[in-house]
């Protein structure tokens, strides 16, 4: 279909003719991921969602980057664009044979990597959130292109506050106002203010106690950033949870209404069936809960992306892409440059790099395989680090794991020739029918430790993993762990009575069933003990080959699909047992070993700092990994990657999980006050270079930091300059750094280069939660300037023009969550559905939530209140769920003076809320308030003090 005149016509003009055009039972069938064709207009079937977080997924095979933690390590937006360019071509080329490659693609993921705990770490760019937000936009903008027709729409994921799997539908991230403003929306508004991105998929979670489905900061601040229409889609199955798993509304149509209302244009529920999410939608049209203009807005929403893809128009001669750019040379290039530069060297005692000709023993479980992850395209091939260094040395390869057998007191355990694992000897007796080769590797396996506790068994047969098959059975069939449910991983517990083994997945033990077969046993059995011989053969083989090369390289990490991925978290920060195990024995028997630890998240590898004279780290770098590997390693590439994200040494480094305000906490670099094991920003090279002098100058609203940077080596060098500001004085709690920017240079050897960083004064502002507003603050200031946020080489003073924070009006109401500082308070929302904010507020504003004791004596803080001569009257808006009391204190939650007691009567409902007013006594001037609710879930959305 060809709307009228379209070279004439705005976007919004065809979008409207569009409307007009479509019955009203036509325009809701929009609001969904799979959208029916209108045959009559000419409109064919549309379906949102393709993955491109690194690469085309899902659609066959495809050129395969490193995964998105890697490609930040280059810290080379430029580079992320043409990643972004070649995904966006390739889905090009495949959409003309598979209808399924849609031009809607769900990719940046632009969550900050507030904890490196998180399953899903992989897939994001930075614990920083303006280096997420510049690198999400220069990915974003190659996806989209520079045109005037976007060759796909680039989706933002996930709004807002995610960084758990755990229970991840069900939990709510607290962001108080400065962790909001300061911190998470910078991350995600980058890309759409810039146009890049066309779309936003909120995420699973709930944010201040209402599901991100619902956030008023969608219509309010998302849809105001962006210079044109975007279109929000849900997460898979997420518009169910909100009458279902959260349960915040009773049924579909109400939850459904609240969500078309709150800004949610496409529900991506019940995969290709739409029929249950548009009878809701019909249902709450009868009900009025939504109007007409409720569900045209939204379909305009869905239109305007797919008139601007230009659906409606001829396609452009220079977008007939062929298929045969799928994985084309200039791809495959580009796939080793972005492997080579994600490459990070962390520690360096003069190993690096290898010199040839060498004997090389490559060892790992990662040293001969390439493994892809859960948003990856099918690797057309692979380089593996062995592969990669026997293009330019002699090389042996141990895998280095365990090959055990597993026996009890009936037999051993064995594979027949049905794939299947039963105790030999046991009926039907398949394993007899192995040739004499094959039955001596029938009884063998190879235990693979992934972390975490979850163990992988893999047939020295047939080479394939032990799985769930039909009937409970344990069969080797499977190439690895992998598919949503990952059913190949299991835990092994001992005792005095033998090695127990438990499915990961379903926590179901493993049996030996009357007939001899292996199956998982019925949910609460006790499972069979087994012995286990074997126990230490890998590293004793790592070891042998180790000593027996001039060099070792241990490659150690994780699997994409195991302990840490989309719905599971790590709980702990640990290198797996048995690969440290192989990694330690390795150097004892060669001390020249180096370790490269591939993995999409930080290990505290504190040991291998201590003793190994070498460590580089990569996340999965998709299909060149071997071959860019090796050239760093054998100095052929300087390593140019540097950390997006701080490595702890330990969890005890980190807040709790669950624990979204990085103030209060103390999370991230920016406000973490420890001794990482290695820091933001940090990343060694080859090449040595001396910093000079910096210097600081303020012009036109714009700061500009110079430093000349001298190559002092024989070799060019990639240097990374980076630019921190402290504030040092200032009534909130400051980071004790900020990322301002970053010049990567290219240092040929003994010439000098100038690096030149500029930013903007208003990107020192903080968020003011008394004016609820951006304010650079009248302060003291420093530059920073340095290899990384810890390796700091120049601090110079910077003075530019800001204006005092003044004291809060006492007699001016504010919402409860405007707060200074916070003790075992939760966010929650004041009324289902956000309330309107204040006519004179800014656009971007959106209502305050309340605070809610989590536990008795629970505080607020509100610093610098002005009760002038004194004030006579409390009034607080307060719920609970049984009469409560709140306190107001003077100076300290509890030592302080109380200048008022509020009885807050039993509500109906945590959302009837109270306006409770008492006397105040005792106090004037500016001073620090404490509200403190005395009973666990006491909660307070509003407070103002009235005058005598």
């Amino acid at each position: 279909m060809s709307t009228t005149n379209p070279t004439r016509q705005t976007t919004e003009d065809r979008v409207e003719d569009l409307i007009r055009s479509l019955t009203p039972e036509e325009r809701l069938g929009l609001l969904h991921q799979y959208q029916a064709p209108v045959e009559r207009l000419g409109l064919a079937a549309f379906r949102t969602g393709t993955e491109a977080l690194h690469g085309l997924a899902w659609l066959g095979e495809a050129t395969v980057f490193p995964q998105a933690v890697g490609l930040a390590a280059s810290w080379d937006p430029a580079l992320l664009r043409r990643v972004g360019e070649a995904t966006a071509t390739e889905l090009l080329a495949v959409r003309r044979r598979d209808p399924r490659a849609g031009r809607n693609v769900w990719a940046p993921v632009t969550n900050p990597l507030r904890d490196p705990r998180w399953g899903r770490n992989e897939e994001g760019y930075s614990e920083d959130p303006w280096l997420t937000g510049l690198l999400a936009a220069a990915y974003a903008r190659g996806l989209a292109g520079d045109g005037p027709r976007p060759r796909t729409a680039p989706t933002v994921k996930h709004f807002l506050g995610y960084n758990n799997e755990t229970d991840r539908c069900t939990t709510s991230s607290d962001l108080p106002p400065r962790v909001l403003r300061e911190y998470e929306l910078p991350a995600h508004l980058p890309a759409l203010s810039q146009g890049a991105a066309l779309a936003v998929m909120p995420s699973y979670n709930l944010v201040n106690g209402r599901p991100a489905h619902l956030s008023p900061l969608i219509n309010r601040v998302l849809r105001r950033a962006a210079p044109g229409r975007i279109l929000v889609v849900s997460d898979a199955h997420a518009p169910a949870n909100l009458f279902g798993l959260q349960g915040f509304h009773p049924d579909g149509p109400t939850a459904y209404a609240h969500a078309l209302r709150a800004g949610l244009d496409s529900f991506t529920q019940d995969d290709d069936r739409p029929e249950a999410t548009l009878a809701h939608l019909r249902e709450a049209l009868d009900r009025g809960l939504v109007s007409q203009e409720d569900v045209d807005e939204a379909a305009r929403n869905v239109l305007s992306v797919r008139v601007r893809l230009g659906e409606f128009d001829p396609e452009p001669r220079h977008e007939q892409v062929p298929e045969e750019v799928v994985n084309c040379p200039g791809h495959r290039s580009l796939a080793r440059e972005a492997a080579t530069r994600s490459l990070t060297l962390l520690r360096n005692d003069g190993l690096l790099p290898l010199r040839a000709p060498l004997r090389i023993a490559v060892i790992g479980q990662l040293g001969d395989t390439v493994l892809e992850d859960w948003y990856s395209g099918t690797l057309p091939y692979a380089v593996t680090a062995r592969q990669g260094l026997a293009e330019h040395c002699e090389v042996e390869f141990v895998e280095g794991t365990d090959r055990i057998t597993l026996e009890t007191g009936q037999g051993r355990v064995v594979l027949g020739t049905d794939g299947r694992l039963r105790l030999a000897g046991a009926p039907h007796g398949q394993e007899e029918a192995r040739s004499d080769a094959d039955a001596d590797l029938s009884g063998l396996f190879d235990l693979l430790d992934w972390g975490g506790g979850a163990h992988a068994l893999r047939s020295a047969a047939n080479g394939l993993h032990v799985d769930e098959a039909p009937g409970d059975a344990l069969a080797c069939t499977a190439p690895g762990p992998g598919t949503w449910e990952v059913r190949q991983t299991f835990l092994l517990t001992r005792s005095a009575d033998g090695v127990r083994l438990t499915q990961v997945h379903t926590g179901r033990h493993v049996t030996v069933a009357e007939d001899g077969a292996l199956r998982l046993g019925p949910e609460g059995a006790e499972g069979t003990y087994f012995r286990v011989g074997g126990l230490g053969s890998g590293a004793r083989a790592a070891a042998e080959a180790a000593a027996r090369a001039d060099a070792a390289v241990v490659v150690a990490g994780d699997h994409p699909m195991v302990n840490g991925r989309e719905t599971q978290d790590r709980t702990d920060l640990d290198l797996p047992a048995a690969q440290e195990r192989v990694l330690r024995a390795v150097h004892e028997a060669n001390p020249d070993t180096a370790l490269v630890l591939c993995s999409g998240y930080p290990y505290a590898v504190n040991w291998a700092d201590a003793h190994i004279p070498a460590i580089v780290w990569s996340a999965h770098g998709g299909q060149e990994y071997g071959r860019a590997l090796a050239d760093v390693l054998l100095g052929r590439a300087e390593p140019a990657g540097r950390l997006t994200q701080t490595w702890y040494r330990d969890t005890a480094d980190l807040p709790d999980l669950l624990e979204y305000d990085v103030i209060g906490a103390g999370g991230t670099y920016l406000y973490f006050g420890g001794t990482p094991l290695y820091p933001f920003g940090h990343g060694l090279g080859y090449a040595t270079v001396e910093y000079g002098r910096a210097r600081v100058r303020v012009r036109d609203d714009r700061v500009t930091v110079e430093v000349p940077v001298t190559n002092t080596g024989d070799r060019t060098a990639e240097e990374v300059v980076q630019v921190y500001t402290r504030q040092t004085d200032s009534r909130v709690r400051q980071p004790f750094r900020t990322l301002r920017g970053f010049a990567r240079l290219r240092v040929g050897a003994g010439r000098t280069e100038v690096a030149s960083v500029s930013f903007e004064v208003d990107r020192l502002a903080v968020w003011d939660t008394i004016g609820d507003r951006f304010v650079v603050e009248e302060a003291p200031r420093e530059v920073l300037v340095g290899r990384s946020a810890s390796d700091v080489v120049a601090t110079v003073p910077l003075d530019v023009p800001g204006e005092p924070i003044p004291p809060r009006d006492a007699f001016t109401a504010w919402s409860a969550d405007r707060y200074d500082e916070a003790h075992g308070v939760r966010l929650c929302p004041v009324t289902p559905e956000p309330g309107s904010v204040e006519p004179d507020a800014p656009g971007t504003a959106v209502p305050g939530d309340a605070v809610r004791a989590q536990a008795a004596g629970a505080w607020v803080a509100y610093r610098d209140v002005d009760l002038g001569d004194g004030a006579a009257e409390l009034r607080v808006g307060a719920n609970a769920p049984r009469a409560a009391t709140v306190r107001l204190r003077l100076g300290d939650p509890v030592t302080g003076a109380v200048l008022a007691r509020v009885p807050v009567p039993a509500g109906d409902g945590a959302h009837d809320f109270t306006e409770v007013r008492t006397p105040v006594r005792g106090a004037s001037g500016v001073c620090d308030l404490y509200l403190v609710l005395e009973d666990a879930d006491t909660a307070v959305s509003e407070l103002v003090l009235g005058a005598p």
